[in-house]
């Protein structure tokens, strides 16, 4: 039997550019978090080194996450990215995926986002793009804006996508996980 090869474009366009399957950013599941303020835990930054820019950094925070910040109130998706990004994009499947295009795009950092491989998102900015990709060795708890780690974890198994050989580097050297190289 013949596998049916469709074009991920193709499929986009045919469907509105909406796209309302299985393999849309975790359309299964239903949001339980009241924000999108969740702060990346200390252990996971500290490892991969210092960054230019966070274009999306919550307006509250008790550790700079980069040298710059841009937060909600500056639209990060709207601004010039810079230098090498770190990129903990909303959690919100609608809004992640623009993220994770913008990263891509910009094609040095790190974005630290749900291993949901299977999702158009995943296929088409992760997928064939990265320079790198780190599964995470255990689900971790992201910190409130006060900085106190949250009573459960993210609830999912999170990777690092490194763009950049600097930054699969970094992924390389953290100890935070298992990188895998062959298969982005």
């Amino acid at each position: 039997m013949e596998a049916l090869q469709v074009d991920l474009e193709e499929l986009i366009v045919a469907r509105g550019g909406q796209i309302d399957d299985a393999r849309a950013m975790k359309a299964h599941q239903r949001s339980i978090g009241q924000s999108d303020e969740w702060l990346t835990p200390r252990w996971i930054l500290d490892p991969l080194g210092a960054f230019d820019l966070d274009p999306c950094a919550s307006i509250v925070r008790p550790w700079a996450t980069a040298a710059r910040h841009f937060t909600v109130e500056d639209d990060g998706l709207r601004q010039p990215w810079y230098g090498r990004v770190w990129c903990n994009p909303p959690f919100n499947r609608h809004q992640r995926p623009e993220w994770m295009r913008r990263m891509a795009e910009h094609g040095n950092g790190i974005m630290l986002i749900p291993a949901a491989c299977e999702t158009v998102a995943f296929s088409a900015h992760v997928w064939g793009k990265a320079s790198a990709l780190l599964m995470l060795n255990r689900r971790p708890h992201f910190c409130d804006t006060d900085g106190s780690e949250a009573p459960g974890n993210s609830g999912c198994t999170i990777c690092l996508v490194a763009y950049g050989r600097e930054n699969a580097l970094a992924l390389l050297n953290s100890g935070l996980g298992v990188v895998l190289r062959e298969a982005v």
